[in-house]
């Protein structure tokens, strides 16, 4: 498709179009250069003009809803990245589900142990579920006073931690 769009572009516009011989747009970039080429041009351009590099994130103090967002991110990728390799799993490994368990009850792995585990698999679900409907209540236009936000975060991981104590003790 973009190498259609970029063969119409060279050819097709000024010659289909005698009213608009050429099409003109500014500071665009010649279409024979490559993304390499392109960003090796800005950062001499930056050099050239002693212009500062953008500042990092290590420069920043870090707050409860950068931290929030940060780990709805992570939890969400994690529990994707878990759901299809237990996907995977099921469909390539031999044997049933029982087995497998079987095979973890075998371990004679101590109680704490498994608590802490419930515990580790709990709070990603629970946490990723509180922070979406608080994203949810944000689609809505509600909650993003600065006290609002830092209440509803620090809602969230309290609710998130009370509910995967309770998940754990359930199972």
């Amino acid at each position: 498709m973009a190498l259609l769009l970029r063969t119409l572009a060279r050819q097709g516009l000024s010659a289909s179009r005698p009213r608009c011989s050429v099409l003109y747009v500014r500071h665009a970039a010649p279409m024979g250069t490559t993304a390499k080429e392109e960003m090796n041009k800005f950062w001499a351009k930056n050099t050239r003009l002693n212009r500062p590099m953008s500042p990092h994130i290590t420069i920043y103090k870090w707050s409860v809803p950068m931290m929030m967002s940060i780990t709805h991110r992570g939890t969400g990728v994690g529990l994707s990245g878990a759901i299809s390799a237990f996907a995977v799993a099921a469909l390539l490994l031999p044997g049933s589900y029982a087995h497998y368990l079987d095979l973890v009850h075998s371990l004679s792995v101590g109680p704490v142990l498994i608590g802490l585990a419930k515990v580790a698999i709990a709070f990603p679900v629970s946490f990723h579920t509180f922070n979406g409907i608080r994203h949810l209540w944000w689609d809505l236009g509600k909650g993003f006073k600065i006290p609002q936000v830092y209440r509803s975060g620090y809602t969230v991981i309290g609710l998130s931690v009370i509910t995967a104590i309770c998940a754990a003790t359930l199972l």
